[in-house]
């Protein structure tokens, strides 16, 4: 599958809208105090609280470089919070938003891949592969699943590849919690011999897009087929809804990259994680 500029532009904005939703959730709920949701053209700058995961940048620049009083104004809002501003850019950005970060004194902190495919398709080739049956998540088991899947995400899966930033587990299970609140977002788990060994998310997006995430697989039953068939199932499903993409992120390396793309994702282009620190005088910018 390639991706031109238009498909960036529509999973960029998805995902900041995914992002919005968890967010609003969570400052709903009275847990997130002093969160901030501010818009950037088409995407969205969210600080939910100190050390959340959901505390970045993101969905924006695509088409040109950001005006540059509303990026004085967020950066503001953020260095009176004593919190570092985290820039999620697409690759594909044009050239002059990446010089705009760079001229603002961002760093290049990380990267992560964004993999797609088209559901249907995919769906159609893993059918007759699946080893497991997958189950949604009943909400009363809710708790339960999040502690198992943040457990199985903190045991690493061997490559060495990982996140940038280190959370704790406290962190990755309310964030974890926070999502599965967001009224579009899905969740599944396999069993094997009746107990739980894997599971994962699933967002739709009004705009066609299937938002696959919170994946992961219990140390003792990996390399049983466990991701493939939480894959397959959520493909079908999003190709039932009429979604024309499907996507995923995964560490550049990881066995998350390895399986997507065994199972037909592409690799559309990768997300540059800039960070710039608020801590530091306010310097002029060209």
């Amino acid at each position: 599958m390639f991706c031109d500029l238009e498909t960036a532009s529509r999973i960029e904005e998805a995902e900041a809208r995914m992002m919005a939703e968890i967010a609003r959730v969570a400052c709903d709920a009275g847990g997130a105090r002093g969160c901030m949701i501010e818009p950037i053209e088409e995407g969205v700058a969210l600080f939910l609280r100190h050390g959340s995961p959901l505390n970045k940048a993101i969905g924006f620049g695509l088409r040109g470089p950001i005006r540059e009083e509303l990026l004085d104004a967020i950066e503001e809002r953020w260095r009176k919070a004593n919190e570092n501003l985290q820039i999620e850019l697409a690759t594909v950005a044009a050239t002059g938003t990446v010089q705009q970060f760079v001229a603002r004194g961002y760093r290049l902190a990380a990267f992560e891949n964004v993999l797609g495919c088209r559901p249907k398709d995919a769906a159609d080739s893993m059918a007759h592969r699946s080893a497991h049956q997958v189950e949604r998540v009943d909400p009363a088991e809710r708790r339960r699943w999040v502690e198992q899947v943040a457990d199985a995400f903190l045991a690493g899966d061997g490559t060495g590849a990982g996140s940038a930033d280190a959370f704790s587990r406290d962190e990755i299970v309310n964030t974890m919690l926070e999502t599965l609140s967001v009224p579009s977002m899905r969740s599944y788990a396999v069993r094997v011999d009746g107990a739980w060994a894997g599971g994962g998310c699933m967002r739709i997006d009004p705009a066609g897009v299937a938002q696959l995430c919170g994946s992961s697989t219990a140390p003792s039953l990996r390399r049983r087929g466990v991701q493939s068939a939480l894959l397959a199932a959520r493909l079908a499903e999003a190709a039932s809804c009429g979604c024309s993409v499907a996507v995923l992120t995964a560490q550049p390396g990881s066995r998350s990259q390895q399986n997507a793309q065994k199972q037909g994702f592409a690799l559309l282009y990768s997300r540059a994680l800039l960070v710039k620190d608020l801590s530091l005088p306010r310097t002029p910018h060209a």
